[in-house]
């Protein structure tokens, strides 16, 4: 019997590109209890990928030591998910892809990094998160379209914005007098352009690594 896989998923990935990648229960963004819910429900895996932050009480980190003392298997990444398994990974909780990597050793501590407002029907985000913010800044510098001065400042501002305010327009408005004007138009049609989606890759990553972990299981 195929292993049953329940993930917690919205913003990050869109639920239909996810099921192309994964067959599974997708649930949307976790909150207080929903893990518990899954394992006593008989998830033999678990992804968390998006979960709420602010809005309501978020993931505990108990529920995902209950999950793991049940014997299911605890996958994170991304956005809660990368949170989550940087601080128990030591647990049995599987870390997965660059996000994680970046809590896991330390670059990132802040929630505020991967945190983010969504329309609550369509799941769509409606805010950038913190962390593809300095993603993308970092290849426009590898670019040359700025340097690592501009970078920081431009890291600085989106940093001041509060997280449900965070949006590229938002950034570069406030730039405005510190980096030539020309310089900003050509950077809003860079950052506004077909870039990697860092959230978006780590998700696409997780399922990959639970598809496997139940094709193993089968």
């Amino acid at each position: 019997m195929r292993p049953r896989a329940v993930v917690f998923l919205g913003p990050s990935l869109a639920v239909e590109e996810a099921r192309a990648v994964l067959d599974a229960d997708y649930r949307p963004p976790a909150r207080r209890g929903d893990i518990y819910r899954a394992a006593d429900e008989g998830a033999d895996v678990i992804g968390l990928i998006d979960g709420v932050f602010f809005q309501s009480c978020s993931v505990a980190h108990k529920e995902i030591l209950h999950a793991l003392e049940k014997g299911v298997r605890v996958v994170g990444a991304s956005s809660m998910g990368a949170l989550r398994a940087a601080e128990m990974d030591v647990f049995g909780m599987e870390g997965i892809g660059e996000i994680y990597k970046l809590y896991h050793r330390g670059a990132l501590e802040s929630d505020d990094e991967v945190a983010l407002i969504f329309d609550p029907l369509s799941l769509q985000p409606l805010s950038e998160p913190l962390v593809n913010i300095r993603h993308k800044l970092g290849l426009a510098r590898r670019e040359r379209m700025i340097d690592s001065a501009m970078e920081e400042a431009l890291l600085g501002i989106a940093r001041s914005l509060y997280f449900p305010k965070r949006t590229y327009q938002r950034m570069l408005e406030g730039a405005k007098g510190e980096i030539p004007e020309d310089r900003l138009e050509s950077l809003r049609i860079f950052l506004e352009g077909d870039l990697p989606d860092l959230k978006k890759e780590d998700a696409l990553q997780a399922l990959l690594h639970i598809r496997q972990i139940c094709g193993a299981r089968i």
